[in-house]
């Protein structure tokens, strides 16, 4: 399917490097980000309500590199269903061996690509997919890891001109609420683990439908190119099915980001003194990238992210301000009482649907 060894490499050849810091300033940067991530986690629980699981993980401060090779091990965790079914039906691309290899080595560049991209902006994210541990009796996987992309922080706080300290504790506190949300509800890290991997199986592999695909791929990268309209690349590939599926993921997605952007909001006046200043210069920065970091980021979708955060984070908020954090809450009590993506859209429709009626109007 991807030669992952060949993405990994592709990846950190095509990275770009990182501020020019001294090795004193890169340690004492790790150092700093570290201490916060663990300062963070009484302000989320006052907030949320929600507590973190003791063994919740651990925090790993990378360069670009190390979240490139961190990112690869989860992408093997996850497509491995996918690759397991496809060994069962005994599938394998038109001219066999030869032809898999060569197709496995092409994705891996165009998957080592799109990391090396990636890697130059994701401040920090709540790792949910790990591969075993060889070390734990049974070879279980860690419960999940909260990873901070050290030169990406320190670029963007140049950038920005904000306060460091500020700023890298701004950022600790959403990837400590996504944490919480996957340690804290218990069934929360498997049922997207269940979507994601129906997702990957509900995939048309008839070669004529998959034809189809590409080329309605292709129609979304020109369509980005061109006028920034159209579909993202995962949206022209997908199936009728996987569609269904999508809006699942996506909706538990736009709630969990959306929850990460209310509790950083909620939390900062009290943390993170310039929380105010931060924000706005972060939201400036989102709107004024140029023509070609907006056409990758239609292309990679990436533009839906960025609309789940407002998305959410306007649900969470109207529900909360309302009826109160208890009845937000009930989001997590199964996966029955997640928003839709029509709720999420419409706040009251979900609150009518938990049996909390009328709270939108009547104040709670």
């Amino acid at each position: 399917m991807i030669d992952w060894d060949l993405a990994i490499s592709t990846g950190v050849r095509w990275a770009r490097p990182g501020p020019q810091v001294s090795l004193s300033e890169a340690r004492a940067v790790v150092t700093d980000l570290r201490v916060l991530a663990a300062t963070v986690a009484e302000p989320v629980r006052e907030v949320t309500g929600m507590a973190s699981a003791p063994d919740g993980g651990w925090v790993a401060v990378v360069d670009r590199p190390g979240w490139i090779r961190a990112n690869v091990d989860g992408f093997r965790v996850v497509l491995d269903p996918l690759a397991q079914h496809l060994r069962e039906k005994g599938g394998g691309p038109p001219g066999g061996a030869l032809m898999g290899a060569v197709g496995s080595r092409v994705t891996g560049v165009q998957a080592g690509l799109i990391l090396a991209y990636l890697a130059g902006r994701v401040l920090g994210q709540y790792e949910l997919f790990l591969p075993p541990d060889p070390s734990t009796p049974d070879g279980t996987a860690p419960a999940g890891r909260l990873t901070l992309v050290a030169p990406n922080i320190l670029m963007i706080e140049r950038e920005l001109q904000v306060n460091p300290h500020d700023f890298r504790l701004w950022v600790c506190l959403h990837e400590e609420t996504h944490r919480t949300q996957f340690t804290a509800v218990s069934w929360l890290r498997g049922y997207v683990q269940e979507q994601m991997t129906d997702f990957l199986l509900a995939s048309d592999l008839d070669p004529a439908k998959v034809l189809d695909r590409l080329r309605s791929a292709a129609g979304a990268v020109a369509g980005a190119v061109r006028d920034g309209e159209g579909e993202s690349l995962i949206e022209a590939i997908q199936t009728p099915r996987q569609r269904e599926i999508l809006d699942r993921l996506t909706s538990v997605m736009t709630l969990v980001e959306g929850h990460g952007d209310y509790v950083m909001d909620a939390v900062g006046p009290r943390v993170v003194p310039s929380v105010e200043q931060i924000r706005a210069r972060f939201n400036e920065r989102r709107v004024t990238a140029g023509r070609l970091e907006q056409t990758l980021r239609r292309i990679l979708g990436i533009d839906l992210k960025m609309k789940q955060y407002a998305q959410g984070a306007h649900f969470v908020r109207t529900i909360v301000e309302e009826a109160g954090m208890a009845t937000f809450n009930k989001v997590w009590t199964s996966p029955a009482t997640l928003p839709t993506r029509d709720e999420i859209a419409s706040p009251q429709r979900w609150l009518d649907r938990i049996g909390e009626t009328g709270a939108l109007t009547s104040g709670g």
